[in-house]
């Protein structure tokens, strides 16, 4: 029977919940080169160290789950940490994420299936992922330290406490394995990290996701953090970039920068809220994106980065309940741009100067000033303890100015000083092109009823469509693509009309507050939105002695929607048609089965045209089927729902 690649990941999920998996405990440090395959759950019992040399792979659709550790203090489940000279790759897709959780997490999933489960307010149940590489840092704590970038330059990540003298937990530099902010870590694709975040003391708990000294070789995509007794996730110094991560109830900051990061993030989601009662930062969100220059910060490198395309949602109380949507310090320099800020508890600009360990803060022996990062040009890096190639060093800005928030809308952030700071620093001058909304910036949002936790009152989101609204569906100015922006001419992180990028592998998903996509097959006019049943057209040049010239057009469809329109050659199959429905999938070529699907966006007036090109060879009569699927976002939310064989178009050749 003739199934797509999409299709058959998708079958995969349902069958895992099926098959008995084996418990593997995991006890020791990994020291040789290994993978995690999805038909075992693996149950972190200590804190799992990947040493230097070896990596560890995890296949798609594989479950880490910590059961709790009675003798731990406090008692709770394992952890797994990355060290400098090792790497770590996560290979999960759409259908079959990699998940990071606790044995009581997945006690909640219906059959073991990881596409279902029940949120709770716990956090604190397990460790967290730790990942160290040699990107520069900087770090004044360490006396052998210089405030100039060293090759050197280290830091000991927090949380983490192996062997006296091991190195286990350094990141940045050294004599053997001098800092390069080209280093590659391994990656990170569709992994969701549940439900962790230990608490180790006072003032040092784990993060969701940790990431000390991470270079810019390393890919993280598709990331999600739901509940974390820390922050969501933290980045020390390095270059490292990340796109489509989602962080979810975070019991302090959701986003948080240190030492000098210098990457690049794109499409992000911040929901504030809660994972356990406790006091704000320990339990309770505390500021949306935290960041700081540097540990001390006349030190380099300090924190320069650009965000494209964030949709940040605070808890719209007041007095402190969900804090800043972004906070300042110690000489950070950052751009937002294309971005949704809504509901915000405090200030949506927020200026903290310090972190409180001892920083300088702004303007500190010569540093810019606050007030002089909104007006100085990114180009014009400090000359303080610079680095000898300063524009090789900070790539990521190249426009505007060190600190921006430009093209993008605010909503709802009604404390009377909220906008405070944000006015004083310029950013609704006009040529910021941001935009004060009236209206929702995002399709829809559901709040439960407030509770009080940590003393704050929060009212937890528990329903979202965070696909653009009203003001977000375009922006004046976007990102034309430098090799890691995308183009993307709307504000937050989900296109209009667009299947979400959340669907099909997130916690968000299974425990219903964000909706799955539904796929519809084409000519049922109930589920096809409000231009009646779409068709699928053919014109062009059938000939045997030429090349193949098609323009297959899809008419009629629901406006600005995600479509998938799939060709095969039905010779191949006895003259057959498209035996299966299919859904999903963008240039997969499934070799096996002669198949081909193509993601396409209708119009305005719903219709979509792909242009096909296929060599000469094939004899006359050779027929090829079309068929095609679209996203209604008026349809019934239900994956792979009411797609039967119908509208399939064959072409023969001449």
């Amino acid at each position: 029977m003739l199934m797509n690649s999409t299709i058959k990941a998708a079958c995969a999920v349902v069958a895992l919940a099926a098959v008995a998996q084996a418990q593997i405990p995991v006890t020791a440090n990994i020291a040789v080169s290994t993978t995690w395959t999805a038909n075992n759950v693996y149950d972190l019992q200590a804190q799992i160290y990947v040493l230097p040399g070896a990596t560890l792979t995890i296949e798609p659709g594989t479950v880490i789950a910590s059961s709790t550790v009675p003798l731990s203090t406090p008692p709770s489940g394992g952890s797994l940490a990355v060290c400098r000279g090792a790497q770590i790759f996560v290979n999960g897709n759409q259908f079959n994420p990699v998940i990071l959780t606790s044995a009581a997490d997945r006690a909640t999933w219906v059959g073991g299936n990881p596409k279902t489960g029940t949120w709770r307010e716990a956090a604190n149940e397990w460790g967290n992922l730790t990942v160290m590489g040699r990107g520069y840092v900087s770090e004044n704590a360490i006396l052998t330290n210089t405030p100039a970038p060293g090759s050197t330059n280290f830091a000991v990540m927090e949380g983490l406490a192996p062997p006296s003298g091991s190195g286990l937990a350094d990141y940045g530099g050294s004599v053997l394995l001098p800092s390069n902010d080209d280093d590659d870590s391994g990656s990170i694709k569709y992994l969701s990290i549940r439900y962790g975040g230990k608490v180790i003391g006072a003032a040092n708990e784990l993060n969701g996701l940790s990431l000390g000294g991470i270079g810019r070789g390393t890919d993280i995509d598709y990331l999600e953090i739901m509940n974390n007794v820390d922050d969501g996730i933290e980045i020390w110094g390095g270059t490292v970039n990340l796109r489509h991560f989602s962080i979810w109830n975070i019991g302090d900051d959701s986003f948080d920068v240190d030492q000098g990061w210098r990457g690049k993030a794109q499409y992000g989601l911040v929901v504030q809220g809660y994972s356990v009662n406790a006091a704000q930062g320990s339990g309770v969100g505390d500021n949306a994106f935290e960041m700081d220059g540097a540990e001390q910060s006349d030190y380099q490198p300090v924190t320069t980065t650009t965000l494209y395309n964030m949709t940040v949602i605070g808890q719209p109380n007041g007095a402190a309940s969900g804090d800043h949507l972004t906070a300042w310090r110690d000489n950070a320099r950052a751009q937002f741009r294309n971005s949704i800020f809504m509901d915000a508890g405090e200030r949506v600009v927020s200026f903290d100067n310090v972190d409180g360990d001892g920083g300088a803060g702004y303007g500190f022996n010569g540093t810019l000033s606050w007030a002089a990062t909104w007006t100085t040009p990114f180009s014009a890096t400090s000359l303080v303890n610079a680095p000898l190639n300063p524009a090789l060093f900070y790539t990521a800005q190249s426009s505007g100015n060190l600190c921006q928030i430009s093209d993008s809308v605010f909503f709802n952030n009604n404390l009377a000083a909220a906008y405070t700071e944000a006015n004083a620093r310029g950013v609704f001058a006009v040529a910021n092109n941001n935009v004060i909304a009236v209206a929702s910036p995002i399709t829809s949002i559901t709040r439960g009823p407030s509770v009080v936790r940590g003393g704050q009152t929060m009212t937890p989101v528990i329903g979202l469509n965070p696909a653009p609204a009203n003001d977000a569906l375009s922006s004046v100015a976007f990102s034309t693509g430098d090799g890691f922006f995308t183009s993307s001419q709307y504000r937050g992180a989900f296109a209009p009309g667009a299947a979400s990028w959340l669907a099909g592998w997130t916690a968000s998903e299974a425990y219903g507050y964000t909706p799955t996509n539904g796929w519809h097959d084409l000519g049922f006019g109930s589920n096809v939105g409000t231009n009646g049943a779409p068709v699928l057209s053919a014109t062009g040049t059938h000939l045997a002695f030429a090349p193949l010239t098609w323009n297959v057009s899809l008419l009629k469809a629901p406006a600005f929607s995600l479509s998938i329109i799939a060709v095969n050659g039905g010779t191949i199959f006895g003259g057959g048609r498209l035996d299966t429905p299919f859904a999903g999938g963008t240039l997969i070529p499934d070799f096996i089965n002669n198949l081909i699907t193509f993601a396409v966006f209708t119009d305005g007036s719903g219709n979509a045209s792909l242009p096909l090109s296929i060599p000469t060879g094939f004899p006359q009569g050779y027929a090829f089927y079309f068929q095609a699927a679209t996203f209604d976002p008026a349809g019934a939310p239900t994956l792979f729902g009411n797609m039967t064989l119908s509208n399939a178009l064959s072409v023969s050749i001449d």
